[in-house]
């Protein structure tokens, strides 16, 4: 049976979109249509922040307690839909069943982990005869990726409540069945209405209007750089407050005394978590000139433990690409890496063996590639990992700094305190020492062109609140 979506979630209910466009969500795994969903347009839009304004005026007082409740319900009712939530990815988006069932662990857990940053923080801090309040900023635009589309729901919609602040969301329209599917279960939780407000429409569309309409006061946007800093331009003209989280190019040193035994398993995982689509993975692979063939061994050793195959299976390591148009992007940076003199270690182009009916790409390893090459500069979205070699420890650093983004890094090494020390060095706004870590009070976000602004723990909350100074 095929899902039929044609409802904005406005206000507290569900409403037929004045917008008519109607998209087909094709399944990435074998490219059956699985259903449709009618787009809302930019009249939509102005009607959910219209109905986020009205619902700014009590929101906005609502106090700590009150707020804490509603992330414990929201907590509750994610949580109890899981299965479901997790079915909708795997079959939307390709996320295999073993990833997407952390995602939605993860998407429940946000709501705790908000309640535990928002307890600590102080809304209202003294000093002598000034008093500082920390009031929320208005009505809050978040703008979510495809490739974890609930989480970042969850995560965006988290801090601005935290914080009292309405909320307006554009999911991708490539998401829009488990958008649905998050909302449905959602009901569970009673909001308030008007606080939650959800228009499924294009980018340049129902995204537009969040970005110039002068009654959104922020935009949190995870997606592309080049749409970063589109938002960033446009915002400007309202004021905007911007959060961004933008790509990711992370790299990931092997220092001589890591142990490959380990190190090599993680270094694949961490290069093709999501099927590669994750703006965090850290595809370029930094290790010592001196043992590029024994890595290069581990590498072959270990492939087999990464199976690419039918996402609903569980022993699935790697998925199809969410669309055949970022199968053909991924197909494209392959033949580039191989133009450009890079050697291919395992994969290359066109679909695995007896895949052939769905956006599946071969999980690919280069060797031999020069951190000038494109596929070592550009984002690519896919299971493409780049085996660079360094000379020494200041050459990894080098290489690793050497790119325009810097939202996360990786550090391998035995020694941990010197792989601290090395991580200490890479230009990012998280770096991970021997594997792929986590930690939702930690601030994430990136520097140079991996965006503005960080999201989880206070650091999220905060990103949502203006101080307001009283002085005598």
């Amino acid at each position: 049976m095929k899902a039929t979506i044609q409802a904005s979630y406005i206000d507290g209910s569900f409403i037929e979109p004045h917008g008519r466009e109607v998209m087909q969500s094709i399944n990435p795994a074998n490219g059956e249509v699985i259903g449709s969903v009618t787009l809302a347009d930019e009249t939509d839009a102005k009607q959910a922040i219209a109905a986020a304004n009205r619902a700014f005026a009590s929101f906005s007082r609502t106090t700590k307690e009150e707020r804490i409740d509603i992330l414990r319900r929201m907590h509750k009712a994610v949580s109890a839909h899981i299965d479901d939530l997790t079915a909708a990815m795997v079959l939307e988006y390709g996320g295999t069943r073993g990833f997407s069932s952390l995602m939605m662990q993860g998407a429940a857990e946000v709501f705790q982990q908000a309640e535990i940053a928002l307890n600590n923080i102080e809304f209202v801090r003294k000093w002598g005869t000034t008093t500082v309040f920390y009031e929320p900023v208005g009505v809050a635009g978040l703008i979510t990726p495809w490739n974890a589309n609930v989480l970042f729901l969850c995560i965006k919609s988290a801090a601005a409540f935290s914080a009292g602040c309405p909320v307006v969301i554009k999911p991708s329209e490539l998401s829009a069945l488990q958008t649905q599917t998050f909302l449905e279960c959602l009901q569970e939780a009673k909001l308030p209405p008007g606080i939650l407000n959800v228009v499924t429409g294009r980018g340049d569309v129902v995204g537009a209007e969040l970005v110039r309409n002068p009654d959104v006061s922020k935009i949190s946007f995870t997606g592309s750089a080049p749409v970063g800093r589109s938002i960033m331009r446009d915002g400007a003209a309202t004021m905007k407050r911007v959060t961004l989280e933008l790509g990711g190019k992370s790299p990931n040193i092997l220092l001589d005394d890591a142990d490959l035994a380990t190190a090599i398993p993680n270094a694949l995982l961490i290069g093709w978590m999501n099927s590669g689509q994750a703006c965090a993975a850290g595809t370029r692979l930094l290790v010592p000139k001196s043992q590029l063939e024994t890595v290069k061994k581990a590498i072959l050793a270990t492939l087999p433990s990464f199976p690419v195959g039918d996402p609903s299976d569980p022993k699935t390591a790697v998925g199809p690409m969410v669309t055949r148009k970022q199968y053909e992007r991924v197909q494209s940076y392959i033949q580039r890496g191989i133009a450009e003199g890079a050697e291919v270690l395992a994969g290359g182009v066109g679909h695995p063996k007896g895949l052939e009916g769905g956006n599946y790409v071969k999980p690919t390893v280069f060797v031999n590639v020069h951190n000038d090459m494109a596929i070592a500069r550009e984002e690519i979205f896919g299971p493409v990992l780049c085996v660079i070699g360094y000379d020494d420890e200041d050459d990894a650093i080098r290489i690793a700094n050497d790119t325009q983004f810097g939202l996360y890094g990786f550090v391998s090494g035995k020694d941990a305190d010197r792989a601290r020390r090395v991580a200490a060095r890479i230009l990012a706004g998280r770096v991970a020492v021997n594997g792929l870590l986590d930690d939702q009070q930690a601030p994430f976000g990136g520097f140079k062109h991996s965006g503005v602004g960080r999201e989880f723990g206070t650091f999220g909350i905060e990103a949502y609140l203006e101080p307001r100074a009283i002085l005598g």
